[in-house]
């Protein structure tokens, strides 16, 4: 593949992430939804999730994903050698991308999405969408620029190549529907796949990097195991209930609809309020929680503040409408009032913070 041919192929996949996520912010915006939380719901993880396991299976030899031969070779002979066909798909791959990346919404997007609900500019707002997409694309562009001087020679390297990419579209899988499993179901998911590949390299290949990475995999994969039959829960730190690495969070209150934060912001005996939105399927949500929430400077600093949080997991209309009255579009997102029940003006914080700008952000609390 010739670098143009690669720069080509990356720049249609991308285009088609780009227009589709701009689509899709474009409808966001103007119907003031929460569109990613639609997309996040078991029914359609599970979808994208069977879809993938079955590409997984193709790479494993179990059969071939093609299209039929009589059809190929029609448009072989019409698109000349495939090509126009191989953009096509590659297109189609990119705007299927968009549907299932990114279900959290970044402070970036957010402002998009407000000043288009706002302005009803769809051109400006959707012109900022489409720039913020292809900014997302450039890394993605400069590995398609570099093809055929950075990969080496074709070989049987490439089956195991080939079975590699099918472990990690199955991680994939399981990856996507995660915010819906609990949490040992996870954990033994990961076990299985990790020790399964491990115990597969060990026994197939006799190359020390190849027994090394099995040796590795078969490791973390036991370390789940150990996790999930030990009652760990969590499975990026399997071992931490056993080493006293589990840090408590943040004690919330659960309020559900507008009428509950009023109550509360009715009756704050002279403190604060912080109001968190969060979500199961949320990523910048889970981070916040296990990074952020369990910061010792971070826990005293809200030490005299409520601590209210609105779960929109299931984006009924009660989720709808707290997350409308205050024109966001899905978490994260923390809103802070004052000790009179009142939005502290500026100081919404939207998408991951780490414990440090965290605290720069509480420091607009009176």
């Amino acid at each position: 593949v010739s670098r143009g041919r690669g720069f080509l192929l990356s720049l249609t996949y991308s285009l088609g992430m780009a227009i589709v996520y701009t689509l899709l912010g474009v409808a966001a915006g103007l119907a003031g939804e929460g569109l990613a939380a639609a997309l996040q719901n078991p029914w359609v993880l599970g979808a994208f999730a069977l879809l993938i396991v079955a590409m997984a299976m193709s790479m494993f030899g179990f059969y071939e994903l093609q299209l039929p031969s009589g059809l190929q070779s029609r448009l072989a002979n019409a698109s000349g050698r495939q090509s126009g066909g191989k953009l096509v798909g590659v297109f189609a791959m990119g705007a299927i991308s968009a549907l299932i990346v990114g279900p959290c919404v970044a402070a970036p997007l957010a402002g998009a999405l407000v000043y288009i609900s706002q302005t009803r500019d769809v051109l400006v707002g959707g012109a900022a969408l489409f720039a913020m997409a292809a900014g997302m694309s450039i890394p993605l562009l400069l590995v398609g620029l570099s093809a055929g001087s950075l990969l080496p020679r074709a070989g049987a390297w490439m089956e195991s190549v080939k079975r590699l990419f099918g472990v990690l579209m199955l991680a994939m899988a399981l990856w996507l529907v995660s915010p819906v499993l609990p949490a040992m179901v996870q954990m033994l998911g990961w076990a299985a796949l990790l020790l399964g590949y491990g115990f597969y390299l060990l026994r197939k290949h006799k190359h020390w990097v190849a027994m090394a990475a099995g040796a590795a995999f078969a490791l973390l994969g036991g370390i789940q195991l150990v996790g999930a039959a030990t009652g760990g829960r969590d499975a990026l730190a399997p071992l931490a209930h056993l080493t006293g690495g589990v840090h408590q969070g943040l004690a919330f209150k659960r309020i559900k609809t507008v009428d509950d934060l009023d109550r509360e912001l009715a009756n704050t005996g002279g403190k604060t309020v912080m109001l968190d939105f969060y979500a199961d399927w949320c990523v910048s949500c889970k981070e916040m929680e296990k990074l952020t929430f369990v910061d010792p400077a971070v826990q005293a600093k809200l030490a005299n503040t409520i601590l209210l949080q609105v779960d929109v997991t299931a984006n009924d209309a009660a989720d709808k409408a707290m997350l409308k009255r205050f024109r966001l579009f899905g978490p994260p997102g923390i809103i802070l009032f004052g000790a009179d029940g009142v939005e502290i003006p500026d100081s919404r914080i939207i998408g991951y913070q780490n414990p440090e700008k965290f605290l720069a952000s509480l420091a607009r609390l009176p």
